[in-house]
């Protein structure tokens, strides 16, 4: 039997075409309503307006930062496959992205070549001569880089690049010095998040998320 209204229906009962329109209805707004943003976001958005190449740490921020060797002496690292999407979202939107790293990892290397980042630099513990040759070589301003770094020797490329970013368990004299933290962790999502920041800000955002809300 079907109720007539849009009151619950008996136990047993099918819903009523009210009730099956009032959810699709409910579900219709949800889908609608613009995403919550906190005003640090909001207040990030215009450094990030400018930015064509975002540059990236590795331990602490592709991962958790936790070094892991198994009993052959090989290293182990953990990747968020959040943070993979959010990387190839941000190329196809028209940016580039690097690495920039002060160890040297296979691991890396091969997760950088499945990401097709143009720009990997691995062992270079002093990443603000780096990041002076990627300037030279993309002809890049300041103004129109980003890094994310989560420790001190992040410092010099975070207090030169026009947008400087950090995930939420970054040091603390880190945390003070960037124009983004993120709600998430290094490794659990945090490059995404800054992906995500960077695309709304350049009005690409909802341009790639509607090729998946279909």
């Amino acid at each position: 039997m079907i109720s007539d209204g849009c009151s619950p229906a008996n136990p047993g009962d099918y819903p009523s075409d009210c009730q099956l329109t009032e959810a699709l209805r409910t579900r219709a707004m949800k889908r609608n309503a613009p995403v919550e943003r906190t005003k640090e976001w909001q207040a990030a958005l215009g450094q990030a307006q400018k930015v064509k190449l975002l540059l990236l740490d590795v331990d602490g921020v592709l991962t958790n930062g936790s070094l892991v060797y198994t009993g052959s002496g090989e290293e182990a690292k953990c990747f968020h496959t959040q943070d993979g999407l959010g990387i190839k979202l941000l190329q196809e939107s028209g940016i580039e992205v690097g690495i920039i790293t002060a160890r040297n990892s296979s691991i890396v290397a091969r997760r950088a070549e499945e990401l097709k980042i143009t720009h990997v630099y691995q062992g270079k513990f002093d990443k603000l001569s780096v990041y002076e040759e990627v300037l030279k070589k993309t002809g890049l301003r300041p103004m129109h880089t980003a890094y994310m770094g989560d420790d001190w020797v992040d410092l010099p490329l975070l207090n030169r690049v026009g947008f400087a970013a950090a995930p939420a368990n970054a040091r603390v004299e880190i945390q003070q010095r960037v124009h983004y933290l993120t709600k998430r962790n290094g490794g659990q999502g945090a490059v995404r998040e800054v992906c995500d920041l960077i695309m709304e800000s350049q009005g690409t955002y909802q341009q790639m998320f509607a090729r998946f809300d279909r």
